[in-house]
């Protein structure tokens, strides 16, 4: 049965904080303010860093390497512009990031070759790497796991890995056994822990995406003595801390992970703080509330903060593409100053008021792609998102505001989709369904925005 867990009160606040002071200390082992200013004119500081199981200083904003910038390669395909890498990498780490995390399959495999070369010419105890055991896509024997550890290695130029993680598991038609087949069967986590113990490890962790059985079966494995776990990397915002479980993917609360992960003293590494950027910009009222609290902090660095406000918090991954990104989460996070207990409350009371809209849950991973009919799932959706967002979204012809929503709703699809990539090209084969980390059922999205565009056009 899943476990349910009640969104963020002030009693469950303060039980997973600690007290305010206590969260205060935990956060604030920074040193001096007002450093520099930025491009923006804000002032930033020194990086606010925790520590691992082991001692180690991360920074608490992490790099998330899956979204590099590209540009157009000699052949019309898209490459990784490793120019702007290495110097997105450089101010990085003038700034105090120490954490960079990779996977084999990010950026079409080329994101762990990118990051190496930008990482390796700085001496290697000046920064950590993270990077995953993906092999959900290759044949699950030993033989193919150890090679793609050791084609890891390579790419990155380093003969260790700070964090090695078994990549997305709890997903797939049969969670427990996919795991099994992937990890447990075959020998491929025992080489790892050998690994681990040999050095070449520092530390073995893993992410998790989907059933929560797996979850829990995972740190059953840790609580027996049979696997210990270094860390895991777990979806955690302030929507999916108390709502995730009204959606309809299926997922569990991240305060449930959190809590269970914090009891054990197991570091937690966040990704999907914004929710696939969809907590970068919220509707106008909730803009308007954020910017008014807060003037000249943007809607984002709400969402940094907040994860960054609980103190077995690691390290909180951004896949930042641009300066301005890298540049406004610095200032978030040097130094980072947590939430306190008016502003926890009115992020939940933006979260319930989120969880209203018609929203599609999807985070722009792009797992699901390609997909074998060409349809662009994380554009549709994205697209649709946007819409909603804007109050593009109309369901009632009698609406003063329906014929400016619809108008601007298909404009917005000329723009953005191509014919041929959009929603009625769905023929519901499921295959994007089976690695979808969040468990969407996208060919059911599909047909309700293909059905929403159909009524659009048929209105005259």
């Amino acid at each position: 049965m899943k476990k349910t867990i009640e969104p963020i009160s002030r009693r469950n606040f303060l039980k997973v904080m600690g007290s305010g002071a206590a969260a205060t200390a935990a956060i604030a082992a920074c040193g001096p303010k007002n450093i520099e200013k930025i491009a923006s004119g804000k002032e930033v500081g020194e990086m606010t860093y925790r520590t691992d199981r082991e001692g180690g200083k991360v920074s608490l904003l992490g790099y998330g390497c899956m979204r590099w910038p590209q540009v157009e390669g000699p052949d019309g395909k898209k490459v990784i512009d490793q120019e702007a890498v290495n110097g997105l990498v450089d101010y990085a780490i003038a700034h105090g990031i120490t954490y960079f995390d990779t996977a084999p399959l990010y950026l079409q495999a080329q994101s762990e070759t990118a990051t190496g070369i930008a990482l390796s010419r700085y001496p290697r105890e000046s920064y950590t790497i993270a990077t995953k055991m993906s092999n959900y896509r290759i044949p699950k024997t030993l033989e193919a796991g150890v090679q793609m550890y050791r084609d890891s290695l390579k790419k990155l130029q380093t003969d260790y890995i700070d964090y090695y993680l078994l990549h997305s598991i709890g997903g797939g038609d049969d969670p427990l056994g996919d795991l099994n087949k992937r990890f447990f069967d075959n020998g491929l986590l025992d080489f790892l822990v050998k690994e681990r113990r040999e050095g070449r490890i520092r530390n073995l962790g893993w992410s998790f995406h989907g059933d929560i059985k797996v979850f829990d079966h995972m740190l059953a494995l840790h609580d027996e003595g049979k696997y210990h776990w270094d860390f895991v990397q777990i979806q955690m915002n302030y929507v999916d801390w108390g709502y995730a479980n009204t959606r309809d993917s299926g997922e569990q609360n991240a305060s449930y992970m959190y809590e269970e992960l914090a009891k054990r003293d197991i570091p937690v590494v966040i990704m999907e703080p914004l929710l696939g950027g969809q907590l970068a910009s919220l509707n106008d009222h909730a803009n308007e509330e954020l910017l008014s609290h807060n003037p000249g902090e943007s809607i984002a660095s709400w969402a940094f903060r907040f994860c960054a406000s609980f103190p077995k918090v690691l390290t909180v991954l951004s896949g930042m593409t641009y300066m301005e990104h890298l540049q406004d989460n610095l200032r978030t996070f040097s130094p980072a100053v947590p939430l306190n207990e008016e502003e926890m409350q009115m992020l939940d009371r933006i979260a319930k008021e989120y969880v209203q809209f018609p929203l599609v849950p999807c985070t722009g991973c792009s797992y699901c792609m390609p997909c074998p009919y060409g349809v662009d799932i994380p554009g549709v959706f994205a697209q649709y998102n946007k819409c909603v967002n804007e109050g593009l979204i109309s369901a009632e012809e009698g609406d003063p505001e329906y014929r400016k929503a619809r108008r601007a709703f298909l404009v917005s699809l000329d723009r953005k989709i191509e014919p041929e990539r959009r929603a009625d090209h769905c023929i519901g084969c499921r295959k994007c369904t089976q690695v979808c980390p969040q468990r969407i059922a996208i060919p059911g999205h599909m047909r309700k925005i293909d059905a929403y565009i159909e009524s659009l056009k048929r209105t005259i």
